[in-house]
């Protein structure tokens, strides 16, 4: 059982559904084996991004990209993997160790709410989490592991559940490398990596062994000292018929913060862009996970069993205000300690009625998280009582709690071909949760449970001249915080509060075109929409809920990906959103950080005359800060290039260069209240409303050697 970086497969165009689903049951574990069952058919390898998906997609904005443009590209952050998915940005507003931002279809995601990440079917979001809800932390992704990343995007697909209203995308690790690699990398600003992967034969199988460390300052003037260690180990067994896979999952990282800065305090005599204002913050971070696969496929049914487990640990602390509510500043410290686990378990039946092929999926997916979160005040990352401006009291401790949060989603899912250019899916989801809470305060302790009905349908017509469209619709739904759903009191204040809702609906549609009728060209437009109702949300920097009205999104994707010739290909993805609210409120309609406009475009070199590299850039529009849109972010715009050389089968040289054009934009940017030290007493609560700004890094080199035996 293995997934190795060979030639496409062509695909049978008479039996398209059942070609989906054999993608989706072998995809974590198996890939071009030899096997001497005849009926069995092989799986696609991706090279570039696989858009070539007439005749077996569901929707106009899934799609899948393979390593070869993951890796041929530069990256900062192993997040960015997901930018080679139309529309998603990945942005970071403090250290280097902290969840990414992720922005898609009108959404600022925060950490991860509403769009669903995972790794060989382990979901990597994090319900009730001390920061954030959904909060997905990718910093533990080996991007030379990497052997596919499949992602879908809306509420059509009845197996992706809660954080998925705006999209969801799988990553999946290989069992056996095409090589070994060893790798070794240096660059600017304190920048050192080096990795050592292996997949060597055990026994029947093979056994997966990775082990990767990396420092990195950046161009802060409180260095980051971001040290991160990583590991993997794994073994594999089988092929496409019948056979399973084990990995475990190590990783550990700290590092320094430079938050967000207030933009007045660049008139501070010597403070520049990469100054912060409070040296103290900080973060460390560990997870460790156990995923096992186990998979069978016949002629006449394919089933698929993924069980996980991991424990996680996160300390952090933050300082986003200075001194706004306490002249000992206002940093505090977020804590999540947790351990979970969880089963995803499907079974597909393949059939017909009437001569028409039909496909059956019944599934289970079960979840628990154990956690144990707290939300501090701190001083120099200390815990400690202070007092506000009036001398009131800050209790160190805002809130303390122990929470387990229990979910089960059967799920059904229908695919019929009705004539030979119009199939249809359908899909029927039941989400049951349940969350049960201990806080130090008892007024905030309690259980409550919530269950949700999410269909799904669509039709699909075509292909004529390799081209199909698409027609879906359907509800999903996001989950809240387990403290919102009990919460009685604000923590701070005392003050009673209305509880968060338990599991919020969502409503979405999409028309799409998907095409490959020009040779080598693949496109994709999708018009999507998508409602949320309104909420009480859980904020977790306050320990509070806070209410949050109802909105509707909705925009247009058009993503191309075009093999140039055999070693050149290029890439153009361009979105565009409007996010309102849709109610009547005199502070304005328009969301605060909605994303407007994303397009990331370039060209991918793969083999002239043992060349390689790339060119990419990235475009993050304007947008709104505040709901009547009078402040605006600035735009930002990033051009980064990659030139190696191979030297030999076995060694490669190679040089990256990120933000060539040494911009000095923003990665990202709010606009609150906040006060600086010695400012006197403010309008805005005390304080000054202003933008807030965390830098891009400036023009930086790193290289490479690497060694593939």
């Amino acid at each position: 059982m293995e997934k190795t970086n060979t030639a496409h497969t062509n695909i049978a165009r008479q039996a398209p559904f059942r070609i989906a689903t054999l993608l989706a049951v072998v995809s974590t574990g198996v890939a071009a084996a030899q096997t001497n069952n005849p009926t069995l058919l092989p799986d696609v390898i991706v090279e570039g991004r696989d858009d070539t998906l007439v005749g077996i997609a569901s929707t106009a904005s899934e799609g899948a990209v393979g390593q070869p443009q993951l890796l041929e590209r530069p990256l900062t952050k192993p997040a960015e993997i997901l930018e080679t998915i139309p529309g998603v940005i990945v942005t970071q507003h403090s250290g280097g160790g902290k969840a990414n931002q992720y922005f898609l279809r009108g959404f600022n995601l925060d950490h991860g709410t509403d769009f669903a990440t995972s790794l060989n079917g382990m979901p990597i979001n994090m319900p009730s989490h001390g920061h954030g809800q959904g909060y997905s932390d990718l910093n533990f992704l080996i991007p030379e592991l990497t052997y596919r990343v499949n992602y879908r995007k809306g509420v059509y697909h009845a197996d992706q559940g809660d954080f998925s209203s705006a999209g969801a995308a799988d990553i999946e690790y290989y069992d056996r490398l095409p090589q070994s690699i060893a790798r070794i990398e240096g660059g600017s600003y304190g920048y050192g990596r080096a990795l050592f992967a292996s997949s060597p034969e055990a026994g029947p199988g093979n056994l997966l062994y990775a082990l990767e460390t990396s420092h990195y300052d950046g161009p802060w003037t409180n260095p980051d000292d971001y040290q991160k260690f990583n590991g993997v180990v794994g073994y594999s067994q089988g092929d496409q018929a019948l056979g399973f896979s084990i990995k475990f999952l190590g990783y550990h990282g700290r590092w320094n913060s430079t938050d967000q800065i207030a933009e007045r305090a660049l008139d501070i005599p010597g403070f520049s862009r990469f100054d912060n204002l409070n040296p103290t913050d900080a973060g460390n971070s560990q997870r460790y996970s156990l995923i096992g696969e186990w998979h069978r496929v016949s002629d006449t049914a394919a089933t698929k069993l993924v069980a996980y487990g991991s424990y996680y640990d996160m300390d952090l602390w933050s300082d986003f205000t200075y001194f706004l509510t306490s002249p000992q500043g206002d940093q505090f410290e977020q804590l999540d300690e947790r351990w979970l686990g969880g089963l995803n378990a499907s079974h597909t039946i393949f059939s017909e009625i009437a001569s028409h092929p039909v496909e059956n999926t019944f599934g289970l997916q079960l979840r628990t998280d154990d956690i144990h979160n707290g939300l501090f005040q701190s001083v120099q990352r200390s815990r400690a009582d202070k007092l506000d401006y009036d001398g009131n009291p800050i209790p160190a401790t805002t809130r303390e709690d122990a929470i387990v949060q229990a979910s089960l989603a059967p799920y059904f899912m229908n695919k019929v071909q009705w004539a030979e250019k119009f199939r249809t899916t359908a899909g029927l989801r039941a989400d049951f949760y349940h969350f049960d809470v201990e806080s130090d305060n008892p007024l905030n302790s309690g259980s409550e449970s919530d269950a949700i009905v999410s269909p799904k349908a669509g039709l699909v017509l075509g292909p004529w001249a390799d081209t199909e469209f698409y027609l879906n619709g359907g509800l999903g739904f996001h989950s809240n915080d387990g403290r919102g759903v009990t919460a009685r009191v604000d923590p701070a204040t005392g003050a009673a509060i209305d509880s968060a809702d338990p599991l919020v609906r969502t409503y979405g549609a999409e028309f799409g075109v998907r095409t490959s009728g020009i040779r080598d060209l693949h496109s994709s437009v999708a018009l999507w929409w998508l409602d949320i109702d309104s909420e009480l949300l859980f904020i977790g920097d306050a320990g509070a809920t806070e209410a949050s009205r109802p909105s509707r999104r909705y925009g247009v994707e058009f993503a191309n990906y075009y093999l140039l010739n055999d070693w050149l290909s290029m890439d153009a993805d361009l979105s565009f959103s409007n996010a309102r609210f849709r109610d009547s409120d005199p502070s304005g309609r328009h969301i605060p950080g909605s994303i407007e406009t994303a397009i990331t475009t370039g060209f991918t070199i793969r083999n002239l005359r043992n060349f390689f590299g790339g060119l990419h850039l990235r475009y993050f529009g304007p947008r709104p800060l505040i709901e009547d849109n009078t402040v605006r972010s600035s735009e930002t715009l990033l051009l980064s290039s990659e030139i190696g050389y191979r030297f030999s089968k076995v060694w490669s040289l190679s040089a990256e260069v990120l933000n060539v054009l040494d911009r000095r934009d923003n990665e990202i940017e709010y606009y609150y209240a906040s006060r600086l030290a010695g400012e006197p007493v403010g309008s805005a609560d005390g304080g000054y409303l202003d933008r807030h700004f965390h830098s891009v890094s400036p023009v930086s080199l790193r290289v490479a050697l690497t060694a593939r035996f």
